[in-house]
């Protein structure tokens, strides 16, 4: 089954998602790129802002959801980007006609299962000079991750939810730093862990709740269509999350882990 997104509701917290793309992309050299590709492109602002970085290059788009897609589209009043549905793990850099200079894949691959294969395809299709950059939550111990488990397991559609749950799965960052040497490339990768300040003004009964509805409970909320076994699990799962990340007198801190590698394909001399 597909995971339906829903665009307004992962906008909620654009700021805090955004700063992972910008820390991954910092350590991105490319200084005047022909074909830019941004795999689980999403909802657009982040790819729009690789056409202000790189104003002379293609930019396409790539994310399996038509809702986030129609989202990305509208904000391209100029029609700078390309925006294709496809999902990123059957996605062929073929499909390009030319080799891509910068490949950038923000909290995607978390969603696709054997993801190191696919990582090696983008790798081997760069052009010389070209560069491969990842982001990739690492937070699937986390109290947010563990206990939409626990509230799972104990739930009567426990059964159904086994594999919508199952299907978050990172490395951890030196498998990735691995990967990307052995295909090549000259790597660079770190974890970093923020702490997001969620909420600072109290206007959201449970900020955390309202993150977690924007990504990882996604394939939860599609697999309980039934209001009440919906209702059931919520309820249980806030009132866990509301224990877990109480409210401060600054807001409600989520800490939230992140793992990067970036990779780059020394100029072939001619």
């Amino acid at each position: 089954m597909s995971t339906r997104w829903d665009p307004q509701q992962y906008a909620k917290f654009a700021d805090h998602r955004g700063r992972p793309f910008h820390d991954l992309l910092a350590r991105v050299g490319a200084e005047d790129p022909a074909l830019v590709v941004d795999l689980g492109c999403g909802n657009g602002p982040l790819t729009l802002g690789l056409a202000e970085r790189w104003p002379s290059a293609r930019i396409v788009g790539v994310d399996h959801s038509g809702e986030m897609l129609e989202a990305a589209r509208a904000l391209d009043a100029e029609g700078r980007v390309e925006w294709v549905e496809a999902d990123v793990a059957q996605w062929e850099p073929v499909s390009l006609g030319a080799a891509p200079d910068v490949v950038v894949s923000n909290a995607t691959l978390q969603w696709v299962p054997g993801h190191e294969a696919v990582l090696a395809r983008w790798a081997a299709a760069l052009a010389s000079d070209g560069w491969l950059a990842m982001q990739v939550p690492g937070n699937h111990d986390a109290p947010s991750h563990a206990l939409m488990r626990a509230v799972a397991a104990a739930h009567p559609a426990s059964e159904r939810l086994k594999a919508p749950l199952s299907r978050l799965a990172v490395r951890e960052p030196a498998t990735y730093v691995e990967l990307f040497g052995a295909a090549g490339l000259e790597v660079d990768g770190w974890e970093t862990t923020y702490q997001h300040v969620l909420d600072p003004l109290g206007q959201q009964e449970s900020p955390v709740l309202e993150w977690v509805r924007g990504t990882g409970l996604r394939p939860v909320l599609d697999t309980l269509t039934d209001p009440s076994e919906r209702e059931a699990f919520l309820a249980d799962y806030d009132a866990r999350l509301r224990a877990a990340y109480p409210r401060t007198p600054i807001g409600v801190v989520l800490p939230f882990r992140r793992i990067f590698c970036v990779g780059h394909r020394r100029e072939v001399a001619t």
